[in-house]
């Protein structure tokens, strides 16, 4: 009886899953979205400064880094910032080591050449 005692006083309570929403407040994530979502409205400058600002403020998934990184990469490739574009698939590549283009994305005529340049 002591030893069950004992390990309820040392239990911690259950931690509530953390939800979407509590997520994309987070400032970097919230960074993350709306730089993806000015990129899908074909605000480029909008979406560049907003993906930059992400990656500053630290954004927790290695997966998410990764996708402002591609974001970026996009960008970059699209305006003929072409050494950017290969760093930035780098650097994709560097803070997710699974990361990969769709079939589609990789198939583009101006980033397509570039990824696969640096990706193994």
């Amino acid at each position: 009886l002591s030893t069950v005692l004992f390990l309820g006083a040392c239990a911690q309570p259950p931690t509530a899953p953390v939800g979407l929403t509590d997520i994309a407040e987070r400032p970097a994530e919230k960074a993350l979205l709306s730089g993806i979502r000015s990129y899908d409205d074909g605000q480029y400058p909008e979406a560049e400064k907003q993906l930059n600002s992400a990656l500053k403020l630290n954004l927790s998934s290695a997966k998410d880094r990764a996708a402002a990184h591609k974001y970026l990469a996009f960008i970059y490739c699209t305006s003929n910032r072409h050494t950017l574009c290969e760093a930035s698939f780098r650097a994709a590549m560097q803070a997710d080591p699974t990361f990969a283009l769709s079939k589609s994305e990789a198939g583009h005529p101006l980033w397509g050449p570039v990824y696969k340049r640096v990706h193994p």
